[in-house]
């Protein structure tokens, strides 16, 4: 992986995924992506049953680079935490990252396109995973008693903002 991290805004929109398709089978392959940075998909207490449930959306088709989602999971964590305590929430990350995302090393900043005005098939290195959302798809839910919804709404807000795209928050029952 690079040394330095693109901004979201290189991979954030919806592109054609970079396929390789070859003669030979194994060139058609990416030879290894990295393991997501999402370190939990449930935070909170899982083993309580909540009446509430707040869903975190996007409004638009977007991709959401892994290290967006976890630094989301982290920031909604940390607040709820120190609001009303780990034992009376539930953050579950929904959206799993399987789109690889490929730069090609030598192709990045001043010069990149007299270097790469030649190169028909460059597929580059893997770089990073990506989700790929769709309009109304659910991001993250946070489970939370009645009493609690003003706080995991502002965590949800708070989600919103560390992804850097348009989401919508919406509260329902379980």
């Amino acid at each position: 992986m690079s040394s330095k991290l693109r901004p979201g805004r290189a991979y954030k929109f919806l592109e054609m995924p970079y396929t390789r398709r070859s003669k030979y089978k194994a060139k058609s392959y990416i030879k290894m992506a990295q393991k997501p940075k999402i370190t939990q998909y449930h935070s909170g207490n899982s083993s309580r049953k909540f009446s509430k449930k707040i869903l975190i959306l996007s409004r638009n088709s977007y991709q959401l680079r892994d290290n967006a989602i976890e630094a989301a999971r982290i920031i909604a964590n940390k607040y709820l935490t120190d609001s009303i305590t780990d034992r009376n929430f539930h953050i579950i990350v929904v959206t799993y990252p399987h789109h690889v995302l490929r730069e090609h090393k030598l192709a990045t900043g001043a010069g990149a396109d007299r270097f790469s005005s030649g190169m028909q098939k460059s597929f580059g290195k893997p770089v990073g995973l990506a989700a790929r959302v769709a309009a109304g798809q659910r991001i993250f839910e946070i489970h939370i008693e009645p009493e609690h919804v003003g706080q995991a709404k502002i965590a949800a807000e708070k989600m919103g903002k560390k992804l850097g795209i348009p989401t919508a928050v919406v509260e329902t029952a379980v």
